[in-house]
């Protein structure tokens, strides 16, 4: 029995992996799709940068490389873009002068915003049929999944 489950939870765990590999796919798609519609040539990883400064900024750039685990130097080049397009402003870091904080202007959240609505739509679209609580469910599981926890149980 214990061979059993454990042949089970290998073959529910690589129907997992695929399936998050589809997802993966179709999310890549969203952001290049997404960050054109934010800027004309704007590089997905650009408007990812541009994403978390919107959602956990304002973020110094160390803090912004550490959350997207991405090279200094190419942040450094993408918040310049973002800033020269007016999504994004730098200031100082009122607790350390020799840094400077990044944060998304109205219209840097206007712009995604508007980027997102057709994803957004898709998504609601997609999910239409489900319970509110499977949403909720589905959204505490992933959750559990990416920060390495068990989820809770009811």
């Amino acid at each position: 029995m214990t061979s059993e489950l454990s042949e089970d939870r290998r073959e529910a765990v690589q129907a997992l992996e695929s399936s998050f590999s589809e997802l993966m796919t179709v999310f890549r798609r969203f952001v290049s799709e997404a960050a054109e519609r934010v800027s004309p040539g704007m590089l997905p990883a650009t408007f990812k940068a541009l994403s978390v400064v919107s959602r956990f900024g304002p973020l110094t750039l160390s803090a912004l490389a550490e959350r997207l685990a991405a090279d200094k130097g190419f942040l450094s080049r993408a918040i310049s873009e973002l800033e020269e397009l007016g999504l994004v402003t730098r200031t100082p870091d009122p607790n350390d002068r020799r840094s400077r904080l990044i944060a998304v202007t109205e219209t840097g959240h206007a712009r995604l915003a508007d980027a997102r609505a057709p994803h957004e739509s898709r998504l609601y679209e997609a999910m239409a049929d489900w319970s509110v609580d499977d949403i909720r469910h589905l959204s505490t599981l992933l959750h559990a999944l990416a920060v390495g926890e068990s989820p809770a149980h009811d």
